[in-house]
């Protein structure tokens, strides 16, 4: 950021909790068409290689469908032969963002996680990522947010052109601590998909939460 303007964070969803199969499918397609939903990460956390690729075939489309941006999770093959919109780099490793990068960049949108301090996060954004996540797909368990992703992303946001999502918790209770951070994305999993009804609601309450800080910031 490079102004005081307020920022309109954007929902990312993550599609970890989401089981294999047309009910899976469906709970996604719940979520897109409920609200304004920017970008899903495809995980294939407690999937089969085989059954990945079978959820990316049915879901890459529908997400890009719905105006959203399909970024597939640590597997490069899948990534090309659904015709992803991106390719999130596995966890913390400078050298498999840098051959992402060349890989895909700019034909596919590029990001990565699992830095964890100011210097590891810098020394990932001179690879010049689309964007850096502070969080873990999976790892938000807890109702709030993890305290260390909320601190680096309010830094990060403060002084980095380069976007970033932030991890907000496992309750939308708690979603404006990730909204006060000033990030321009918000991942979001066990709060829209830990319970299979009411996705469409939790989605809406999202945004709607999104508008109302901005709306108070604005003020």
């Amino acid at each position: 950021m490079t102004d005081d303007a307020p920022i309109r964070p954007r929902l990312v969803l993550a599609t970890t909790l989401l089981p294999e199969g047309p009910d899976g499918v469906e709970r996604l397609r719940v979520a897109l068409e409920a609200g304004d939903v920017a970008s899903v990460l495809i995980d294939p956390a407690g999937h089969s290689a085989a059954a990945f690729q079978d959820f990316c075939e049915a879901v890459v489309p529908m997400v890009q469908d719905a105006g959203a941006a399909a970024i597939v999770v640590e597997d490069t093959r899948c990534a090309g032969r659904v015709k992803a919109d991106g390719f999130h780099a596995p966890e913390g490793t400078i050298e498999a963002l840098g051959e992402a990068m060349a890989r895909f960049s700019p034909r596919l949108i590029v990001g990565t996680s699992g830095f964890n301090t100011r210097h590891d996060a810098l020394e990932a954004g001179e690879r010049m990522p689309d964007y850096v996540l502070f969080g873990k797909l999976g790892a938000d368990g807890e109702a709030e947010p993890h305290r260390r992703n909320l601190d680096l992303a309010e830094w990060w946001a403060s002084i980095v052109e380069i976007p970033c999502i932030v991890q907000g918790g496992g309750d939308l209770a708690t979603l404006p601590q990730a909204i006060a951070t000033g990030a321009e994305f918000i991942l979001l999993s066990r709060a829209i998909f830990g319970q299979a009804e009411g996705v469409a609601e939790r989605v809406a309450e999202a945004n709607r939460l999104f508008d109302e800080a901005v709306a108070a910031e604005a003020a």
